[in-house]
């Protein structure tokens, strides 16, 4: 590719992604701190990626996508995952009308762009694979007749930690479906008596308004426009190498590693790892991909597609230590 093709991308790519401050700084006007968070959930809208949230409660994870619905104008809906939740109450159901004597369906509320799937892991598996299968084929089928979705669509799933009581662990096939998890942390002490002052103030209004920045339509140009950004042989290969240090750790000379790896990343991981860079440069408003992008978002990328083994836990190795010792050792172009 020739330095005036790379130019005019970079130009492209700066132009379009202009509005990205703008929109982060209208939802900081409501979420508080958060910034890699409300980050990794626009990189999936972008790439059309889902995204798992893992946190306690209280950090504000259904006020970031409420938030961030509102700034890019799409429509939003929120699920309650229980133990008692049907899969029709998720994708919907078909309706006998007793007056005409005809069956009509009824979509359910994933027929959306933007839906939070809350406390995704209090739901038995039948849900939780039938709210899989939606966010992979992109369509639903409710009684004869198939639905696709929405154009942007993209499911953010909450779940609280494991340890918590009265949860279902997603199994790894269906963790593997979500491009991001990310972990959710605790706000430092100033970002903490930021958000009692915001929030808990008497009298102060909760419902904080915010500017819409862009639309549906804009999200769909951009799409095309990420599709453009260069990935280069060499950073093409440096992912596919991290990837693949998952899964044979010893051939990047982390022998030491292979005990504490069950099952490394799968090549959905390397195109996941290829997608989000993409995201991450077009937020930098770049037109190519570095390899310092893909170390940026590996992690949040890898940590649920490498299984620790019985004696990494036993061990206290945490998936986090390993894949940050392959993105050590792994040589960077």
């Amino acid at each position: 590719m020739s330095s005036y093709d790379i130019r005019m991308i970079n130009e492209l790519v700066e132009k379009e992604s202009q509005f990205v401050e703008s929109l982060f700084s209208e939802v900081q006007k409501v979420v508080v701190g958060q910034r890699e968070m409300v980050e990794r959930i626009f990189m999936g809208l972008l790439c059309g990626g889902h995204v798992l949230l893992e946190g306690a409660p209280g950090l504000a994870k259904t006020l970031t996508v409420n938030t961030l619905a509102r700034c890019v104008q799409m429509d939003f809906k929120r699920v309650q995952f229980t133990p008692d939740l049907l899969p029709s109450d998720v994708l919907g159901t078909v309706i006998y009308n007793h007056q005409s004597g005809e069956f009509t369906n009824k979509q359910g509320p994933v027929f959306t762009n933007l839906l939070l799937a809350d406390e995704i892991n209090r739901a038995p598996a039948k849900v939780q694979s039938a709210l899989l299968e939606a966010m992979a084929e992109r369509q639903v089928t409710i009684g004869d007749q198939t639905y696709r979705l929405p154009n942007p669509f993209l499911v953010l799933a909450t779940q609280n930690p494991i340890e918590q009581e009265g949860t279902y662990s997603l199994p790894e096939a269906q963790l593997d479906r979500f491009m991001f998890k990310i972990l959710v942390e605790y706000p430092n002490a100033e970002e903490e008596l930021a958000i009692v002052d915001r929030m808990a103030t008497p009298g102060q209004s909760r419902e904080i308004p915010v500017t819409p920045i862009i639309d549906p339509a804009r999200i769909v140009e951009a799409q095309r426009v990420l599709e453009q950004i260069i990935v280069e042989e060499p950073v093409r290969r440096y992912i596919v190498d991290v990837v693949a240090a998952t899964r044979r750790p010893a051939e990047v000379g982390l022998g030491n590693l292979a005990p504490f790896i069950d099952f490394g990343g799968s090549p959905r991981a390397s195109i996941a790892l290829f997608q989000a860079a993409r995201a991450h440069a077009f937020l930098r408003h770049r037109g190519y991909v570095s390899p310092e992008d893909v170390k940026t978002i590996a992690l949040d990328v890898l940590r649920h597609r490498v299984i620790p083994s019985y004696e990494a836990e036993a061990e206290g190795k945490s998936v986090e230590e390993i894949v940050r010792a392959i993105l050590e050792h792994v040589q960077v172009p």
